[in-house]
C-alpha cells in the first residue's frame, strides 16, 4: 500500500463534483477524480467522493472503471462499500468483481443486504463458489439463502425478499405497532403486514395506512384484506411482473405449494424484472442472446455466430431463387437494379409486424382469441401500404428506365411481398409460440427468409411473364 493510503491523506477541499451531467450520464470529471484518487490510493479523498453514492450510481461507476481499479475501489472503501451496487452492474462486471474478492469479504458484504439482493448476486456463480461463500455466513442467513437458491431461475422465489412482518390473527393493532417499534430484525422498507395462522399459512394482509388509522384495541383481522394476489414461489417472474402491472401492486406475498408465507415481492424488484425481460426480448429479436455491453470479445463473437450462420443459410436460399432467373436478369439488367428494393421493403414491413406480434405474445395481448381479427387488420394494413408504395416505386421505375411495363411489374411485386410480409410477420411468431419456441429469438430469421424469397420470386417471375423473357 502506498504512503498516501497509510497516512490517510486529507481530501482536497473542493470535491463537490456533480456525479451526473445534464444528460444523467456519469460526469467525466467525477470519474476522473475517482480514478485519480484510486491511482494514488488516497482513501480519504475516495471516501468523500464515493462513500455516500446511491447504489445505482456506484454500480454505473464500477462498470466505467477498469478491472484493476474496481478491486482497488472496493478495497479502499472497505466497510463503506455497499454490495447492493453489484445488483446494478452487468453480469460480467459482477462476476469479475466477485472473483477478485476473498469469500469471507463477500460473505460479510452480503450479510448486510436484504435476502433478495444477496440471492441476485449469488445466483450467477457456479455451485462451488456459492457453497464456499455461504459457508462463511451465519447458519440462519445461510439456510435462508440456500432455500431461495433452490427455487427455479427467474422465479418469484429467486426474486422475493425473505424479510417480512407476520403477525397472528388474534393480535391487536396496538400489539402490532409495539412489535414494529421494538423488533430489531425488521425489513429496511415494507408496505404491508401479513397475517398468518399457527402453521404460517397466509390469511391476509394489512396495509400500513390502515394500521395507522385504526384504534389500538382493534384486531388486525378486522382491517385485514384477504390475499387474492399472493404468488407462488415457483411462478415465473415475467408472469408476476405482468400481475403487478395489471393490478398496480406495490408488494405481494409469496407462498409455497401449501400456501405458507415464505417471502414478499416489492415493486422495486419487479421494475428490474420488467426491464430485464424487455431487454431480453430486444436482444433476442436481434439474435444477440443475453449479451452485455461489458462482455469480452470472444463471448460476444460466440453468442452472435450461431444466428449469423443461420442467416447465412437463409441468404443462400434467397440466392437460389435468384439463380433460377439468371437468364431473365441477363436479358434485362434493370431487374438487378430494382431487386433489392422489393426485398428491402418486404423485410422492413415484415419486421414491423413481427415486432408488434412478439410483443403482443409476450404481454399475452395476442393469442388464439383475437388472432383472426388481428390477421384481418394486418392484411388490410399490408394491402394499403403495398398499394401506396407500389404507386411510388412504379412511377419511379417508369421514369428511371422509360418503361411503364417495368413500373407495373415492380408495383405488383411490391404489393405481393407486402401482403406476405404482413402475414409472415404475424403468423410465424404465433406458430413458433405454439410449438414452445421463443418467437423473439427465431422469428426474424424466418420472416426475412419469407420476404426475400417471395419478393425475388414474385418480381423476377412477373417480369419474365410480362416481357416474355427466358426463365
Amino acid at each position: 500500500m502506498s504512503e498516501a493510503a497509510e497516512l490517510d491523506v486529507n481530501p482536497s477541499p473542493d470535491l463537490q463534483i456533480p456525479v451526473r451531467d445534464e444528460e444523467e450520464r456519469l460526469n467525466p470529471d467525477f470519474i476522473a477524480a475517482v480514478e485519480a484518487a484510486l491511482h494514488v490510493e488516497n482513501r480519504a479523498e475516495l471516501h468523500v467522493l464515493a462513500a455516500d453514492l446511491h447504489e445505482a450510481d456506484t454500480g454505473d461507476l464500477l462498470e466505467t472503471l477498469s478491472a484493476d481499479d474496481r478491486a482497488d475501489f472496493i478495497r479502499l472503501l472497505g466497510d463503506e462499500f455497499d454490495y447492493a451496487a453489484l445488483t446494478e452492474t452487468d453480469e460480467a462486471v459482477r462476476l469479475q468483481v466477485l472473483e477478485d474478492l476473498p469469500n469471507e469479504v463477500i460473505a460479510e458484504g452480503l450479510g448486510e443486504l436484504d435476502s433478495d439482493d444477496a440471492v441476485y448476486i449469488l445466483e450467477d456463480l457456479d455451485e462451488d463458489d456459492q457453497a464456499a461463500i455461504l459457508e462463511e455466513l451465519p447458519y440462519a442467513d445461510r439456510a435462508q439463502l440456500k432455500k431461495a437458491l433452490d427455487y427455479p431461475e427467474e422465479s418469484a422465489g429467486r426474486r422475493m425478499q425473505s424479510e417480512f412482518i407476520a403477525v397472528a390473527p388474534f393480535w391487536t393493532v396496538g400489539q402490532t405497532i409495539d412489535y414494529m417499534r421494538e423488533a430489531r430484525d425488521l425489513p429496511d422498507s415494507f408496505y404491508e403486514i401479513y397475517v398468518v395462522d399457527a402453521s404460517f399459512k397466509l390469511l391476509g394482509s394489512v396495509h400500513l395506512d390502515k394500521v395507522l388509522r385504526a384504534k389500538r384495541e382493534e384486531k388486525v383481522t378486522s382491517i385485514m384484506a384477504e390475499r387474492l394476489d399472493a404468488v407462488e414461489a415457483t411462478e415465473d417472474q415475467e408472469e408476476v411482473a405482468r400481475r403487478f402491472e395489471r393490478y398496480n401492486l406495490v408488494s405481494s406475498a409469496v407462498v409455497d405449494e401449501n400456501g405458507r408465507l415464505v417471502g414478499v415481492l416489492t415493486v422495486d424488484d419487479i421494475v428490474d424484472v420488467i426491464q430485464e425481460e424487455a431487454e431480453e426480448d430486444l436482444r433476442a429479436l436481434a439474435g444477440v442472446g443475453d449479451e452485455e455491453i461489458s462482455d469480452s470479445v470472444m463471448t460476444i463473437a460466440r453468442s452472435r455466430l450461431t444466428w449469423l450462420v443461420v442467416n447465412l443459410g437463409t441468404a443462400v436460399l434467397a440466392s437460389v431463387v435468384i439463380a433460377m432467373f439468371d437468364e431473365t436478369i441477363e436479358a434485362m439488367v434493370a431487374l438487378a437494379v430494382l431487386m433489392p428494393i422489393v426485398a428491402s421493403m418486404g423485410g422492413n414491413a415484415g419486421t414491423q409486424t413481427m415486432t408488434v406480434a412478439v410483443r403482443g405474445i409476450a404481454t399475452q395481448e395476442l393469442g388464439a382469441r383475437n388472432m383472426v381479427r388481428v390477421l384481418n387488420r394486418e392484411i388490410l394494413v399490408s394491402a394499403l401500404n403495398g398499394v401506396a408504395l407500389a404507386v411510388l416505386i412504379g412511377i419511379t421505375a417508369w421514369l428511371w428506365f422509360a418503361s411503364p411495363g417495368l413500373g407495373l411489374v415492380i408495383g405488383s411485386a411490391i404489393i405481393i411481398n407486402m401482403l406476405f410480409a404482413g402475414l409472415s410477420g404475424l403468423l410465424i411468431p404465433l406458430v413458433l409460440d405454439r410449438f414452445h419456441i421463443d418467437p423473439a429469438i427465431a422469428s426474424s430469421v424466418f420472416v426475412t427468409t419469407v420476404t426475400d424469397v417471395v419478393g425475388f420470386f414474385a418480381f423476377l417471375g412477373i417480369a419474365a411473364l410480362w416481357f416474355g423473357l427466358p426463365f
